[in-house]
């Protein structure tokens, strides 16, 4: 296993800094990069684990394979693979993962979990999605936005529940100085700890940022909507969540008011007839199968950048 002496974890997609810029850049270079990418192995002789409590479709196999495409060796662990949080600390749990493996992701039900991890870890640790953030997504969902370039006109429009999404896809637009417009129901509304980091952001980078409990409002002139499930995994139980949600439908009467080339965003799975029709979301505006196969490009050049930094800047050198 490789020596680590300094380590950087990704908890929240801010945490990578003004090198977001430079991280989606690699991700496209290294998509579109042909031979080159295809013999560049900056994860060879490493072992990346990921852990998972709740399951996932585009997560796991993101991750494994992009992790055996940059020459490592992906562990999948599920929660009922080891003893986190049973009969072993999260502590003792990153001290001993920490002995085997070269990076750890952890898709997880509280973010205080993974912070843990993170701190008793002395290798990188990635937030696979918490409660609280969804870094590696963002990440991916910036990437699909530069990928559009000129075609988007207006600003980012997320229309929905003020979630673990939003607070990272609001993170990393500001930081690449992008607009946001949010819409959300009363009672709903995103982190006020993550809007103030976001505001400091946005003033730096000359972005703007703006909330209401208006879809309409949020959506116009939009170059980009953005929407997810209503309620999402382990908050079945919360009673009327569901209900607060009328009239937050991404359908064909509300995109209307969005720029005609607008691009519709969703980070999968969809609940098609709840937060979305068919009509929008099979529509040639639709990208979400971009940002599904964007994932893994993503989660590639932020898997480089934390565990082989080196390699990270030798290929875009290269490329």
């Amino acid at each position: 296993m490789s020596e680590v002496n300094e380590k950087t974890d990704l908890m929240a997609i801010d945490d990578v800094g003004d090198e977001l810029a430079d991280i989606i850049d690699w991700a496209i270079a290294f998509k579109h990069g042909g031979d080159l990418s295809y013999d560049f192995k900056p994860l060879d002789g490493m072992s990346i684990g990921s852990i998972y409590e709740k399951p996932s479709t585009r997560t796991r196999v993101s991750f494994e394979v992009g992790v055996s495409r940059l020459g490592g060796q992906p562990l999948t662990l599920l929660s009922n693979d080891i003893q986190l949080g049973k009969s072993e600390s999260i502590a003792d749990t990153a001290a001993v993962l920490s002995r085997f493996l070269d990076g750890i992701t952890y898709r997880c039900f509280e973010h205080a979990d993974a912070v843990e991890l993170a701190e008793h870890s002395t290798v990188p640790v990635i937030n696979a999605l918490s409660d609280l953030h969804h870094p590696c997504q963002a990440a991916a969902d910036l990437m699909t936005i530069v990928e559009h370039g000129g075609s988007v006109n207006g600003h980012i429009a997320w229309v929905g529940d003020g979630n673990n999404v939003f607070h990272d896809l609001l993170l990393a637009a500001v930081v690449l100085g992008r607009d946001v417009h949010y819409a959300t129901p009363t009672g709903f509304e995103p982190d006020e700890s993550i809007m103030e980091r976001a505001r400091r952001i946005a003033s730096r980078t000359g972005s703007s940022i703006h909330g209401s409990n208006d879809p309409i409002e949020a959506v116009s002139g939009a170059g980009v909507i953005y929407t997810d499930i209503f309620v999402s995994m382990g908050e079945e139980s919360i009673e009327g969540k569901f209900d607060a949600f009328e009239g937050f439908q991404v359908n064909e009467e509300l995109v209307a008011h969005a720029d005609p080339g607008y691009l519709f965003m969703h980070c999968l799975p969809a609940h098609r007839g709840e937060e979305v029709t068919d009509a929008v979301i099979d529509s040639s505006n639709s990208v979400v199968l971009d940002q599904a196969e964007n994932r893994m490009w993503a989660q590639m050049s932020l898997l480089t950048y934390l565990c082989n930094n080196d390699a990270w800047h030798t290929y875009r050198e290269l490329e």
